[in-house]
């Protein structure tokens, strides 16, 4: 019996030792989460019931040359109700009046949204949605609404906020103007304005403390952030929302008319850069009978040019006074063979001997390859230096991502062969950009300064200018004064008398260069041949204002017309015509009330004149028919005119009696 109690005894003490050292265990845990660990558990647990949560910043608006509104942010609100927040005795007097409000300004019967506040008030809902996508108005409204007006704690009003980007114009431009946080997501195609100029536009973000409730959801601690979120700056395109619209229905219009697969123009402001419309058109691939923008092809594509690169040949042979434009060049029949690889004219037959002028204004591929080759083929170096030094080999440098990359091939290099130097001599072999070619033409337009195309002009703070962006200076003088002149010359010529005669206008005077390149052409994967049609030029041809490229891919051959002249060509002549005669002019007339001497001297002896009390007719010769009339007007006559300008000859004598009945002819000269 003795044995076993001690065998008990023992049991009990090792039960009272093991639970000593539990305790002891637990003690020191305990004193190592509240000393030791206690700062780290704390953050642990206010983190995962207390947080701050970002507030967007508004973004930057973007905004046209003329003050359009191109993009905005603007503030979107949703409003919940935490049903356990405001006291029975205020619920109950206020729920019916909220109800009633809500009905109002939400157009649901009154009756549907007391139920459903009494039922959320019932299953204690913390995070009952009452209403979303409300205007910055609408929020205003809903905050002053009865309950709602007593704030988050006794009114239980739960209002979250973030921004949307609005577009104004819908999707003109939407590639250059980029869209907002999609963009991350689309590759370069949607990083226009938005992406590039993001720093200036995206402001900083604001923070909010929350608390978390029930099933996972948040609620603001308090009416009032954290950290109160800042503006962006905006951003003054240079997009000129008035030619935007042309320039893009002018494009959709011929896009439509030769069921080509897409293409892209672009307006540029000739002394400046500035790019004043920029349109991207695609065939949506779905319905194959609708254009939107889908890429930026006037940026990103990089393709053989064609003809519009023979403009490089014509300045590069007259810089280097190798020859002049009354050189004589025989096409040889339209067929030319250099290493075995024929190059012809679009012409069959070709034209038979011709000048260098006239085989640019012609496009002749025969004449302009010729006069390349024989003057360059010794030193090819030469020849594409000119090509370097004009930037036709590197890339414009935009802010934009994606934009492509030229080609120009270097002698020496690995791709140099014996047919590189003829084949560049007419658009092939080469690439370059849309926008790359409008800027070396423009250089041409702006008396041989070449600028760099330029999106923005300006950053700023409501009236505050925060960065101006001048015009850029790329290449100070392309080529000779001499050279300058009789490439402008030939370029005139060729909308006058050459492949773009169709465009010719005796009143509006116009310059350019038509393209037409085949694509595709040395394809071996089964990929279809195709053309790609295009004018460049700049207008008016003889104070250049703008100058402007039209390029439109795979017109559809089955319309048997696919040339630059008909395809991109009408576009051009659309856009310069429509920007020159609906355009309202907004030109300041100065000195208008300032006083002629001899127009005062004029007037008065007219008047005089009318005023003669014989009342006979004077004598009008030498006088301005304008004038004549007015005089002819106040002796009460009537008059027939015919010509315009000075009196040479009146049907009735001077000295004689006004006869009011009789009519006087005048013949000006």
């Amino acid at each position: 019996m003795a044995v076993e109690d001690k065998h008990i005894s023992y049991r009990m003490y090792l039960v009272a030792f093991a639970m000593f050292v539990m305790a002891v265990a637990i003690t020191v845990k305990l004193t190592n989460i509240q000393w030791v660990e206690g700062d780290y558990y704390r953050k642990l647990a206010k983190e995962r019931t207390v947080k701050n949560f970002v507030i967007p910043a508004n973004k930057g608006n973007i905004y046209s040359s003329d003050g359009s509104l191109l993009a905005t942010s603007i503030p979107n609100y949703t409003i919940r109700f935490d049903a356990v927040a405001p006291k029975g005795e205020a619920f109950e007097k206020n729920v019916k009046a909220l109800a009633d409000s809500l009905s109002l300004l939400l157009g649901k019967p009154a009756s549907n949204f007391q139920s459903d506040l009494r039922k959320a008030r019932a299953n204690k809902s913390r995070y009952f949605l009452v209403a979303r996508d409300l205007s910055y108005t609408e929020y205003m409204k809903i905050k002053s609404f009865p309950l709602f007006n007593l704030g988050a704690y006794k009114g239980g009003i739960i209002t979250e906020q973030k921004t949307i980007r609005e577009y104004p114009i819908g999707k003109i431009a939407w590639r250059t103007i980029g869209y907002e946080r999609e963009s991350e997501n689309a590759g370069h195609y949607g990083k226009g304005i938005e992406w590039a100029y993001r720093k200036y536009l995206n402001g900083k973000d604001g923070k909010i403390l929350k608390q978390k409730i029930a099933k996972g959801q948040w609620k603001p601690i308090r009416d009032v952030n954290e950290i109160d979120p800042q503006d962006g700056y905006d951003v003054n395109s240079t997009i000129d929302v008035y030619i935007q619209d042309i320039a893009h229905h002018a494009l959709l219009k011929q896009l439509k008319l030769y069921d080509a697969d897409h293409g892209c123009v672009v307006v540029m402001e000739t002394k400046t850069g500035y790019i004043k419309a920029i349109a991207n058109l695609g065939r949506d691939k779905k319905t194959d009978s609708t254009y939107y923008e889908t890429e930026n092809y006037a940026i990103r594509e990089s393709h053989e040019p064609g003809s519009t690169y023979k403009l490089a040949d014509l300045m590069a042979l007259l810089d280097d006074k190798k020859i002049d434009t009354s050189e004589v060049y025989d096409s040889h029949g339209g067929t030319v063979i250099y290493s075995g690889k024929k190059v012809n004219d679009s012409h069959d037959g070709g034209y038979g001997k011709i000048s260098l002028a006239r085989g640019f204004e012609v496009s002749s591929n025969t004449v302009m390859v010729q006069a390349v080759y024989n003057n360059y083929k010794n030193d090819p170096k030469q020849f594409v230096a000119h090509l370097n030094d004009w930037g036709l080999n590197k890339p414009l440098g935009l802010p934009f991502e994606g934009e492509g990359k030229p080609y120009v091939p270097q002698p020496g290099d690995k791709y140099w062969s014996a047919i590189s130097l003829p084949w560049m001599a007419f658009g092939y072999g080469v690439s370059i950009t849309p926008l790359q070619t409008l800027t070396f033409y423009n250089a041409v337009a702006n008396n041989g300064v070449m600028v760099k195309p330029q999106f923005v002009s300006e950053i700023k703070e409501w009236n505050k200018t925060i960065k101006k962006f001048d015009p850029i200076v790329t290449n100070t003088k392309i080529c000779s004064d001499e050279a300058l002149k009789k490439v402008r010359a030939v370029l005139a010529n060729v909308v006058k008398k050459g492949t773009g005669a169709k465009l010719y206008s005796k009143d509006f005077p116009m310059a350019g260069k038509t393209g037409t390149a085949q694509a595709n052409y040395n394809k071996k994967d089964g990929t279809a041949k195709h053309y790609i049609s295009s004018f460049v030029g700049y207008f008016p041809a003889n104070d250049p204002k703008y100058s402007c490229i039209v390029v439109v891919h795979e017109p559809n051959t089955s319309k048997n017309n696919y040339y630059g002249a008909d395809v991109a060509g009408p576009v051009f002549k659309r856009i310069a015509q429509k920007i020159f005669t609906d355009a309202p002019s907004m030109n300041e007339i100065k000195n208008l009330n300032k006083k002629d001497p001899k127009v005062e001297k004029d007037y008065s002896d007219y008047y005089a004149a009318a005023q003669e009390k014989d009342s006979v007719i004077p004598n009008l010769k030498g006088m301005a028919g304008m004038d004549a009339v007015a005089l002819l007007g106040n002796l009460g006559m009537k008059v027939k005119v015919i010509g315009i300008g000075k009196v040479k000859k009146q049907s009735i004598q001077p000295g004689q009696n006004v006869d009011k009945n009789a009519t006087i002819i005048l013949e000006l000269s």
